[in-house]
């Protein structure tokens, strides 16, 4: 099994999930920029989207987008999703949710058209990271144990503070926790992170 990934891209979520469920994979480096893998393929022909993450089977097939490989990765590891009444539907959820209105607002803050449309993503995004701030069940979102929605919510969380997006406490403190598991420190040393 391979992961594609980018040092510090939202692959890094998928990344931690994997040494949290104890996955065995082999990690591949995409340069976002020259489209290369560090084996020298082109990613365009191993995921057309030309974007990560990747995750590639033993047999050769292949998931995309963080949704559905964090999905998987639960699948794999019933741990790591909300064990309460409909968890899965709950974990899709919360996932959709950093997708769709955490992950996806960065874009305008990465790459913005206008100094307009960076404050104004940059005002969501306070709005959001408020709003998940008082969605949690416990010190994790879904209670006292992580889920592979507590990765992706962290990979959001590093990037806010690259970007000097001010977040409340309750996810500062979440964010240290997160930093001190032993998976996140394997994954952030693998991407040079650390």
């Amino acid at each position: 099994m391979k992961l594609y990934y980018s040092p510090g891209a939202c692959s890094l979520a998928d990344h931690i999930a994997m040494h949290e469920a104890d996955l065995t994979f082999e990690r591949i480096r995409v340069d976002l920029k020259s489209k290369e893998t560090e084996t020298g393929e082109q990613f365009n022909r191993i995921n057309p989207k030309s974007y990560v993450p990747t995750l590639e089977m033993d047999d050769g097939q292949r998931l995309t987008e963080n949704i559905a490989i964090l999905s998987w990765v639960a699948q794999r590891k019933p741990a790591l999703a909300p064990n309460s009444e409909p968890g899965s539907l709950r974990l899709l959820e919360m996932l959709a949710f950093i997708s769709t209105e955490i992950h996806k607002q960065f874009s305008r803050v990465f790459k913005p058209t206008s100094d307009a449309e960076a404050t104004a993503a940059r005002e969501k995004l306070g709005q959001r990271f408020q709003l998940i701030a008082t969605m949690f069940k416990g010190e994790y979102l879904f209670g006292s144990e992580a889920s592979v929605a507590d990765a992706y919510l962290f990979t959001m969380l590093l990037w806010a503070k690259k970007v000097g997006i001010e977040v409340p406490e309750k996810l500062r403190n979440f964010a240290e926790l997160m930093r001190a598991r032993p998976a996140v420190q394997l994954a952030m040393k693998h991407e040079g992170l650390d």
